[in-house]
């Protein structure tokens, strides 16, 4: 069983959050990362799993999502420099999500 993506880029945030409930409830497929572009409008979910739940959790979205995807691909076993480019996303969006939570436990404690 291999790695493979999911993507599905689509129009808003809540499109794409509903795209990203649709696939993990529909296959045992995790989120890899997200990219916000256009100041949100263009959002792109990844997600990833073995090829056949990876498959099925973007059909599911396809089909069910609030709004119609503007592109979507399934890639089984990628290359090892698409692993690169979602894994350079991912320490992209965890970065982020550190700092805003230090900030957060920053101001906290400031308070009290």
């Amino acid at each position: 069983m291999s790695k493979s993506y999911g993507f599905i880029e689509i129009t808003g945030v809540v499109a794409a959050l509903d795209a990203l409930d649709i696939m993990t409830k529909a296959a045992n497929v995790e989120l890899s990362s997200w990219e916000r572009k256009l100041g949100g409008r263009l959002v792109t979910i990844i997600v990833e799993g073995d090829v056949s739940a990876v498959t099925a959790a973007v059909d599911a979205a396809v089909a069910g999502t609030i709004k119609k995807p503007v592109s979507y691909a399934v890639i089984a076993n990628p290359h090892e420099e698409i692993v690169k480019i979602v894994e350079l996303s991912a320490a992209r969006w965890k970065r982020q999500l550190a700092s805003k939570e230090a900030a957060l436990s920053e101001k906290e404690t400031k308070e009290t």
